[in-house]
């Protein structure tokens, strides 16, 4: 089984608490200081949303130069051997790979790494931020001399701990599935009783 993560709906509370916590990890790590998940907000609900680390994911399957590859139950990005052509992210069928790269040096920047810290600079609120975010990792955004490479949860493999997000939540609603942990009892019970709904299963 592959290992991913997976959001409780009924517990987020749009907090971007996982944002900030991915965001720093990462940074701390020497790799792109941009976070691996976004928050989604619909009238059904708020939560955040990542790769879904596929067993037979399109985006490994496209990418030229091999960047993305299937390795321990998990879907790994190599973002010194990404060249930024951005078919993985056009393959996501979930749209959970965005481009993303190092500002230019000199060039002011008031997204990306602090974009997701509340600062007396940075007086709005965190949503704000978020679409700002979003809208900075285009597809079609580009800056020049800047190098894009794909931007994808990776479970934080360089942490003893796990995926920082799952860490850092303060309601418990950010879970790693594996081989371990599985889906936890609530949450299995919570999709069984909406196939039945929807006409999925009896």
């Amino acid at each position: 089984m592959y290992h991913f993560v997976i959001a409780d709906n009924r517990k987020c509370v749009g907090c971007f608490a996982c944002i900030a916590a991915c965001t720093e990890a990462h940074r701390a790590a020497g790799l792109q200081g941009y976070p691996r998940l976004h928050v989604t907000r619909t009238p059904d609900g708020i939560m955040p949303i990542q790769c879904r680390h596929c067993e037979d994911a399109m985006c490994a399957l496209v990418c030229p130069v091999h960047a993305i590859t299937h390795k321990e139950d998990s879907i790994v990005l190599n973002e010194s051997l990404c060249i930024g052509c951005k078919m993985c992210a056009l393959a996501c069928p979930f749209g959970n790979i965005l481009p993303g790269g190092t500002p230019v040096p000199g060039l002011e920047l008031n997204l990306g790494q602090y974009a997701f810290l509340n600062t007396p600079l940075d007086p709005d609120p965190m949503y704000l931020r978020e679409q700002s975010y979003q809208e900075q990792l285009s597809l079609l955004a580009w800056n020049i001399g800047q190098k894009t490479v794909a931007i994808k949860c990776d479970l934080c493999y360089f942490r003893e701990n796990g995926p920082a997000c799952a860490e850092a939540c303060p309601h418990k609603a950010i879970h790693l599935v594996d081989d371990k942990a599985g889906l936890p009892d609530e949450l299995i019970l919570r999709m069984k009783e909406t196939a039945r709904v929807t006409g999925g299963t009896k």
